[in-house]
């Protein structure tokens, strides 16, 4: 049986895609895998600002290997995770819901796939001072 559903292709296409850059991001869903040994988080974020790409989203993985700790902790910290949690070095994916922070995104090909790489993160705070133009200093001449 066929159904038909107005709206499904434009769903289904790449304009949710976000560029590379620096975003103010929710975090919507997280759900813990394992691919060929490796542990990890995939993170789901919802753009909030720059207002041009708000509503889209995007998702990013944050590995949990002993190496690779220091980077989730970088994420839970800059985003406001409970301290009390992070202190006892537990991760309640539901307390990660919600939580505002910044995000630098970069794409890598690899083996054909377009992987969305977590490069660097701060607090939701920072935001006005990371999206705003440096200042234009006047020079006067002599």
């Amino acid at each position: 049986m066929r159904r038909r559903f107005q709206g499904l292709a434009s769903m289904a296409q790449a304009n949710t895609e976000v560029p590379d850059g620096v975003f103010l991001v929710r975090v919507d869903h997280v759900r813990y895998s394992k691919e060929r040994q490796k542990l990890f988080y995939t993170i789901g974020f919802s753009v909030l600002e720059p207002e041009s790409l708000t509503g889209h989203a995007f998702t990013g993985r944050i590995y949990c290997a002993a190496k690779a700790l220091w980077k989730l902790s970088w994420f839970l910290r800059d985003f406001g995770y409970e301290p009390k949690l992070l202190g006892r070095d537990e991760v309640e994916e539901k307390n990660l819901i919600g939580l505002r922070g910044v995000v630098k995104v970069s794409h890598t090909v690899v083996n054909g796939r377009t992987l969305v790489n977590l490069d660097a993160f701060a607090t939701a705070g920072a935001w006005e001072s990371i999206s705003s133009p440096p200042a234009m200093r006047s020079e006067m001449g002599s």
